[in-house]
């Protein structure tokens, strides 16, 4: 059975992806997936910043298993292509025998936007006071529509939000479409919880404009060469990550910054006294992707479409 986007399209929503990404993340935290680091290798297509990657990740948990291949080739805003591309194959754990084959992008968009809202609502009533209301994005690519959509249904009290990119026209286009804000870089970076969502290869956010309190989701920049935080919001922070092992293999912002991962958001959602998050000061949520998450989104594409062929 080959799913293709538009089908992933018609059956996949965030009212039921939500739930499964949290327990996907809580059945990492407690050990009950296996899940491989994933192999990346460089296209050499290019010996600029259009030089793409090629990555193979696998996982096991539950009654499935999968393996998603995943591109990433930042050039392709240039020729109007998805900088990601993916294809994630579904099997039965029990016989190994294979399910569905389906079109991962749109599921690699959900699934990150996902991550981030869920991560969201376990985070805030933890770390602010009051709640808050201003959300700054940095970027205005699929990642930080899909994170609008996302963080809404968490979020109920967003009133405010600042989109800023690299491309204002690109930046104006979405905050129309949104009921957002197009503004400076400055402004954005201020708001009470920032979301980067870019390819930059060098950092945008910037310590010295942040809100004292602010709480960063960092879902762009994977690469250990590559990063879109300096050194003064990484150091400034109290960082929890997706995960332990892979972001401090995998993400430029921790490595190239020496800050120190203190906690994983599969240990808070299980127990949200399990590490002590700061009132006072900033928190940085980093990010990733992880192919567990891939799976889950899968296999409830699968549930579904195998619902309504019965």
């Amino acid at each position: 059975m080959y799913i293709a986007e538009q089908e992933v399209r018609a059956v996949l929503t965030y009212e039921a992806l939500l739930p499964a990404i949290r327990q996907g993340l809580m059945d990492y935290s407690a050990g009950r997936v296996n899940q491989p680091p994933r192999t990346i290798i460089r296209a050499e297509n290019a010996d600029d910043h259009r030089n793409g990657w090629f990555a193979v990740m696998p996982v096991v948990v539950g009654d499935v298993m999968g393996v998603k291949t995943v591109t990433f080739y930042p050039g392709n805003d240039e020729l109007g292509l998805p900088t990601h591309m993916a294809i994630i194959e579904l099997l039965r754990r029990e016989t190994g025998e294979p399910l569905a084959l389906m079109d991962g992008r749109l599921i690699t968009e959900m699934r990150t936007a996902a991550v981030s809202a869920v991560a969201f609502a376990a985070l805030a009533p933890l770390h602010f006071d009051g709640t808050p209301t201003t959300l700054g994005i940095l970027g205005s690519g699929v990642q930080a529509h899909a994170h609008i959509e996302a963080l809404r249904l968490v979020w109920p009290h967003l009133k405010d939000i600042r989109i800023w990119s690299r491309n204002p026209a690109n930046a104006e286009r979405l905050a129309s479409s949104s009921g957002a804000r197009a503004v400076l870089l400055e402004e954005a970076a201020s708001a009470e919880v920032v979301l980067t969502a870019t390819s930059s290869a060098q950092p945008i956010l910037r310590g010295k404009d942040m809100a004292p309190n602010a709480l960063v989701l960092a879902v762009g920049a994977t690469g250990s060469t590559l990063r879109e935080l300096d050194d003064e919001a990484m150091l400034s922070s109290y960082v929890v990550a997706e995960a332990r092992a892979p972001v401090e293999r995998e993400s430029g912002d921790v490595l190239l910054s020496g800050a120190k991962v203190q906690a994983e958001i599969g240990v808070l959602l299980a127990d949200p006294s399990a590490a002590r998050i700061p009132r006072d000061g900033r928190i940085v949520f980093k990010t990733v992707g992880m192919a567990i998450e891939d799976l889950v989104a899968a296999r409830l594409v699968w549930q579904a479409i195998e619902a309504q062929s019965k």
